[in-house]
């Protein structure tokens, strides 16, 4: 098992400069956090064409639950989120995840 921290982003009102500001600046950063295993980042498409719930959604990969507790309270973590609101204008909702691979 292994845990992550998802990372949901509502439709910004400027995709060009969320998408440039997330590269440039908010990937360094994040990059940056204690314990971080892995981390992948995917703009959202509805299969149906209809608007996607999200925009993008980033996961944050932990090899253990403690690690992710360790992630949070960590200095690097507090400027990434401090980060968010500077290019995230459709909000953001996060979860922690117990990840289970069911894939036999």
């Amino acid at each position: 098992m292994s845990y992550q921290i998802a990372v949901c982003y509502g439709k910004p009102v400027d995709l060009n400069a969320f998408d440039e500001h997330y590269r440039t600046t908010h990937i360094p950063l994040a990059n940056q956090i204690p314990g971080l295993t892995g981390y992948t980042f995917a703009k959202c498409q509805s299969l149906d064409g209809s608007e996607p719930a999200y925009y993008a959604v980033a996961q944050l990969q932990f090899d253990s639950e403690a690690d992710v507790q360790k992630a949070l309270a960590s200095a690097e973590m507090r400027a990434a989120g401090k980060d968010v609101r500077n290019f995230a204008s459709g909000g953001v909702t996060m979860y922690i995840q117990d990840v289970e691979s069911v894939r036999a």
